[in-house]
């Protein structure tokens, strides 16, 4: 490994009524509630071709999260037998990038409306991409 160092910027952040990481959902789809991801102005050209009804990824800085942990048990159910934490969506790793497929719902200027986002209010975004279908590759 390299000692390089990497910068990201966040391009916003989630607006979501979760507030606390323990009480959130799994995953999206497991009744998580609409949420707003709030886009800084300077990324606004970014975004002309997203369109309401379509799904898009979002990736996060997981920033409350434990990056010295190396195995966990999945879904926090001590039941489970541990893993290593690349075989596993936990949020505790070295790099606690979150993903996550949304729906969009509403797009107003910079802000967009999504459902199925697990992520806790004030989570940094780092980016977003299409949801590619595999007859149409961009």
């Amino acid at each position: 490994m390299s000692d390089r160092h990497y910068e990201l910027w966040p391009i916003g952040w989630v607006e979501s009524p979760l507030l606390d990481p323990g009480a959130a959902p799994k995953q999206g789809n497991e009744g998580s509630p609409e949420a707003w991801l709030n886009l800084d102005e300077r990324f606004s050209e970014g975004l002309c071709d997203l369109e309401v009804g379509g799904e898009i990824l979002v990736l996060t800085w997981l920033d409350r999260a434990r990056r010295d942990v190396l195995a966990v048990h999945p879904r926090d159910n001590p039941a489970n037998p541990l893993r290593g934490v690349f075989s596993t969506r936990s949020s505790d790793r070295p790099n606690p990038i979150g993903l996550h497929r949304v729906h969009i719902l509403v797009i107003q200027g910079t802000r967009i409306r999504v459902r199925d986002l697990e992520a806790i209010n004030r989570t940094p975004i780092l980016d977003i991409k299409p949801v590619l279908d595999r007859r149409l590759e961009r």
